[in-house]
């Protein structure tokens, strides 16, 4: 096996953030990684990186995830279920099913990071959540190096939420992601505000797939930064759910407050809409700061810790709790 030491993880995070690895090894295949784990169960995973700020040099071994392949399991007429390694890239995959006219995740375009980590966050976007395209899970035991297969039921996925972030977070490694698309008669989900913006300028009535994945890559690339280009991981807070007897009165002050019904009882509000009324959206502080067109995304100029990105989405989330009396909960994974 190939150790390495003293690496930087510079380029295996997206958000740029140069921190020190003790101890590195790449791993491609299920048996090197089951072979590993005999020897060494005190790991820390890394995959994309597109979800996580790291604040501090990792002691553990980290062990980079990149085993790839896509493998179709079985099709009928109009569905078809594919098998994709962890080390996929999540956009590039995709794209990938587009191309084929594969149709249910097209609206999850120009996401960050890698399959294996679609599960463990419920991804979504513009009205579609990954969860609704995963038929199976498949992940390797740490303690045993057994492979255990979780169904979409046994997954608990819940707003960017799943078992792999609570009940066996740590426990286990997933290795590959199985999903159910369609072939034919997709239903296409192009209800979102914005897509239908983004449509209607291109006069596009009855669209493709890939006209909705191209609508929210234009979107997306309008609004986000490229992680390439300045280092982020995406929305950096989860949209709040509040009860509706919360939003009646948070209305009353601010009468045009986006909203998103849940429930009979419950309101989503946008983070971003929260976090721009407090007045940090565009703010630089030196090396980091808050998005100029998107308040949701905290960046990394160039040269920022990630303690101090840290300390800033705390003291937003401060001031957010001072201002409306709302909690915001951080969506990505803190590693301090």
């Amino acid at each position: 096996m190939n150790f390495k030491e003293n690496i930087s993880l510079k380029s295996y995070n997206t958000f740029g953030i140069d921190v020190n690895a003790k101890r590195f090894i790449s791993i491609d295949s299920v048996y090197q990684l089951q072979q590993l784990l005999k020897i060494e169960k005190d790991i820390f995973l890394i995959s994309g990186g597109s979800n996580m700020l790291l604040t501090k040099d990792i002691e553990k071994l980290v062990v980079h995830i990149d085993i790839k392949g896509i493998s179709i399991d079985r099709e009928n007429h109009n569905d078809i279920y594919l098998t994709v390694n962890a080390g996929e890239n999540w956009h590039d995959f995709v794209l990938w099913c587009v191309s084929e006219n594969y149709g249910g995740v097209e609206n999850l375009s120009l996401i960050p990071g890698n399959v294996g980590t679609c599960p463990i966050q419920n991804i979504g976007a513009y009205g579609v959540e990954v969860k609704d395209t995963i038929s199976k899970v498949e992940a390797l035991e740490i303690e045993t190096g057994k492979l255990v297969q979780f169904s979409n039921k046994e997954c608990n996925f819940g707003y960017r939420n799943s078992i792999f972030k609570n009940e066996v977070k740590g426990k286990y490694i997933i290795i590959s992601v199985s999903f159910k698309l369609t072939k034919n008669n997709h239903n296409l989900n192009s209800s979102y505000g914005a897509i239908e913006t983004e449509l209607a300028s291109k006069n596009i009535t009855k669209p493709t797939l890939k006209d909705i994945s191209e609508a929210v890559i234009t979107i997306r690339e309008s609004k986000l930064p490229d992680p390439k280009k300045i280092g982020n991981s995406g929305s950096f807070f989860k949209n709040p759910v509040i009860a509706k007897s919360q939003f009646l009165e948070l209305q009353k002050e601010y009468p045009n407050v986006p909203s998103y019904i849940v429930s009979d009882t419950e309101i989503k509000v946008p983070a971003g809409w929260l976090i721009e009324q407090a007045g940090f959206k565009g703010k630089r502080y030196g090396e980091f700061g808050v998005h100029e067109k998107q308040a949701l995304v905290l960046v990394n100029y160039g040269n920022a810790s990630g303690a101090e990105i840290y300390q800033l989405a705390e003291k937003i989330k401060e001031s957010i709790f001072n201002k409306f009396g709302i909690s915001l909960e951080i969506e990505v994974n803190i590693i301090a």
